[in-house]
C-alpha cells in the first residue's frame, strides 16, 4: 500500500496549496477570508479504501461484499438510495414473486429458509436480503450516488470514485455493481418504435412437472442452446397455443439465445394469457401519441384511459459515471464478454450482476471476484509485512 500512501501524502499537499492560493496578496484581509472559506467549501473529503468498492448495494454488491468478508478484505458498498435492493423495495408491485425457483435464487453462503415456499413473495425475498445483510455485517453508506470513476495511473495506479456529496474513494478494486437494471427506459411519445418491437416470448413458468428455468439448465448440460430452444418453443406451443393469435408474436431466435445476446428475458406465464384469452386485458399495437383523454395507436385506433403505465423496462447506467470503455460497452452499459468471461476487467476493475443469467448468476460471479481480489489482497499484505520488518 505504500503507492496510496506517497498518493495521499501528494494529495493533502494539494489541498493545503490550493488553501494558500485562495489568499492573494493583493486581495484585503477579509476578501481573503471569503475566498479561503469558499476554498474549503468546494474541497473534496478523500476517503482511503483499503480494500475494494463496490457500487450497488442490490443483491449482487452484497453479494459480492459477503464472499470478499469472509475471505478478510473488507469493502465499501456505495448505494445512492437510502436501502438495500432498491429496485425490490421501491420499484416493485406488491404481489411480485420470484419467478425462478429458490434454490436459483439464493446468495452464496445462506440458503432460503426452509418454510419459504418454491417461488418466495417481494416480501420474503427482501426479507432474506436484510437477514444476508445482518447476518454477514454489511454496512453500506446509503444516498451516496456515485458520479464518476476514473483510473489514475500514477503513484502505482488506483480506481478515484467521485460521489455527489463531493466525496472522494481511493481504492485499488472497484466493483460494479449497479447492475442491468439501473435505470428506467422511458420512451418518448411519439416515437415508441425503437422501445416497442412487438414481440416476446412467452413460456409457462413449469414445463413436465419442473421450473422451465430449471428444466432449460438441465437440458442445456446437454444439448446447444438452439436444440434447448426449440424443445421450449414446441412444449410452449402444446400448453399455451399459438400467441399470435392474441397479438403477441414471438421474436425469431429462440428464449435462450435471445437472453444471452440482447438480455431480454423471457415471460413466464402464470396466468396473464387466460385473461388476454378472456378478453380481461387486450394487446394493442405500440403508441404514435397521446391525448387529453387516452392515445392514439400505430394502427390509427384511438381509445379512452384513465392511466398510461410505461412498461418498457431498465438499463445499465454503467457509461454515465465509469471512465471506461474497454470491459464495458458504451452502447448498452454491458459488459463486451458474455457469461462467464465478463466478471473481470483490467486494472482492478470487476463487474457482477451483469451476467444475463439471473441471481445464479450474480453468485457465481460474487465467488470468482473475492477469490481474485483475494489473491491480490494477501500478496499485497504479505509485501507490506516484508516493508515493516
Amino acid at each position: 500500500m505504500d503507492c496510496l500512501r506517497e498518493a495521499e501524502c501528494k494529495l493533502i499537499h494539494d489541498c493545503h496549496s490550493i488553501l494558500i492560493n485562495g489568499v492573494s496578496k493583493e486581495d484585503d484581509e477579509e476578501e481573503g477570508a471569503k475566498n479561503a472559506l469558499k476554498t474549503v467549501t468546494m474541497m473534496t473529503r478523500q476517503v482511503w479504501v483499503p480494500g475494494p468498492v463496490i457500487v450497488g448495494a442490490g443483491p449482487s454488491g452484497l453479494a459480492a461484499a459477503a464472499c470478499l468478508k469472509v475471505k478478510g478484505v473488507p469493502s465499501v458498498i456505495l448505494e445512492r438510495s437510502g436501502c438495500i435492493s432498491s429496485l425490490w423495495q421501491l420499484r416493485t408491485y406488491d404481489r411480485l414473486s420470484l419467478h425462478l425457483p429458490k434454490n436459483f435464487c439464493e446468495l452464496p453462503m445462506m440458503p432460503f429458509p426452509h418454510h419459504f415456499p418454491t417461488y418466495p413473495t417481494k416480501e420474503q425475498f427482501i426479507d432474506y436480503l436484510h437477514a444476508y445483510a445482518r447476518q454477514f455485517n454489511l454496512s453500506p453508506v446509503f444516498n451516496e450516488t456515485v458520479e464518476s470513476a476514473e483510473y489514475d495511473c500514477t503513484f502505482g495506479g488506483f480506481w478515484r470514485v467521485k460521489t455527489t456529496t463531493r466525496t472522494e474513494y481511493l481504492c485499488r478494486w472497484l466493483v460494479v455493481a449497479t447492475g442491468e437494471n439501473a435505470e428506467a427506459v422511458v420512451p418518448g411519445i411519439p416515437g415508441m418504435k425503437e422501445f416497442n418491437k412487438g414481440t416476446v416470448h412467452v413460456l409457462p413458468r413449469e414445463m413436465l412437472g419442473r421450473s422451465t428455468f430449471g428444466l432449460s439448465m438441465w437440458l442445456l448440460k446437454w444439448l446447444p442452446v438452439r436444440v434447448v430452444d426449440r424443445f421450449l418453443l414446441f412444449v410452449s406451443r402444446l400448453m399455451l397455443g399459438d400467441t399470435s393469435l392474441i397479438g403477441l408474436h414471438r421474436p425469431s431466435i429462440g428464449p435462450l439465445e435471445l437472453k444471452a445476446l440482447s438480455g431480454k428475458t423471457p415471460v413466464l406465464d402464470i396466468g396473464t394469457l387466460s385473461k388476454i384469452k378472456s378478453g380481461d386485458i387486450k394487446v394493442r399495437p405500440a403508441i404514435k401519441r397521446m391525448m387529453m383523454d387516452g392515445v392514439e395507436f400505430v394502427d390509427g385506433r384511438v381509445e379512452e384511459f384513465d392511466a398510461v403505465i410505461l412498461a418498457t423496462g431498465y438499463r445499465s447506467n454503467v457509461p454515465s459515471w465509469l471512465k471506461e470503455s474497454e470491459l464495458f460497452s458504451e452502447k448498452d452499459g454491458l459488459p463486451r464478454k458474455p457469461f462467464p468471461n465478463g466478471w473481470k476487467g483490467e486494472r482492478g476493475l470487476y463487474t457482477v450482476g451483469f451476467s444475463k443469467a439471473g441471481l445464479l448468476g450474480s453468485s457465481k460471479d460474487a465467488l470468482r471476484i473475492a477469490q481474485d481480489i483475494d489473491r491480490s489482497w494477501k500478496s499485497i499484505s504479505l509485501l507490506d509485512m516484508i516493508g515493516s520488518s
